[in-house]
Parts: C-alpha cells; sequence; structure tokens
C-alpha cells in the first residue's frame, strides 16, 4: 500500500487531519504529513506545502483544506500522481475534482475518520 499523504496537517491534535493521522497510524498505513504550518505529528515533521516536496509512491491525497487555499497546490497535487483524492466535508472542489478526473484520478467525497472506521480505506 501506497502513502497517503495528508495536506492541510497541523500540530493539533483536536483538528481532523490529525485524527486522521492517528488513525492511519493505528491501522498502519503510512502517511506523510504537508501543511503551512510547522511543527510535528506523531513525531513526523510538518513538510511546508509551499516548498512543494517530492513525494514518491502516493496512493492517497486527503485534503483538509478549503476549496479556495486549494487553487495554489493544484499543479503541485496533480504532480504528486495519486491514484485517489479523498476531498474531506468542507473541502469539495468541483473544479479541482474535474481536472483530477481527466488526470486519471479517482475522487471520492468522504471523510477518512469514516472510511477508516468503518474499513473502507
Amino acid at each position: 500500500m501506497g502513502k497517503t499523504v495528508i495536506i492541510g496537517s497541523v500540530p493539533k491534535p483536536y483538528r481532523y487531519a490529525h485524527q486522521a493521522a492517528v488513525m492511519l497510524e493505528e491501522r498502519d498505513f503510512d502517511f506523510i504529513p504537508l501543511g503551512i504550518q510547522e511543527g510535528e505529528v506523531l513525531g513526523r515533521e510538518i513538510l511546508n506545502v509551499n516548498d512543494k516536496p517530492n513525494i514518491e509512491g502516493v496512493e492517497t491525497l486527503t485534503l483538509y483544506i478549503n476549496p479556495t487555499r486549494q487553487k495554489d497546490w493544484y499543479d503541485y497535487m496533480l504532480s504528486l500522481a495519486p491514484k485517489r483524492i479523498i476531498f474531506n466535508p468542507g473541502t469539495e472542489n468541483q473544479e479541482f475534482k474535474l481536472m483530477a478526473q481527466k488526470a486519471g484520478i479517482e475522487c471520492i467525497e468522504a471523510c477518512t475518520l469514516v472510511m477508516l472506521s468503518t474499513g473502507v480505506y
């Protein structure tokens, strides 16, 4: 199984992106925290999305940033060549979804936390 990149990661345990990291780790999924805030998530440094780090082997992008913020990183997110993108509640974005689908990327509007807890991740 490839990596899950959590876009919108923050070092705050009460945020959904952080809870997703906890659930991914509990279920032995590899994840990479990516965001604009400095800090760590479960001992892993949050990579700065503005640096557009090269990440190999991306299976899933799970989004925790609102659609207006996504615009700046469309090309970068597509360059990671994920197999799928999960648009969590509040991140739904028809424009980016269509771009991703054109690139052959599966797009799912769902909650990563629910998907993990019900075993459909």
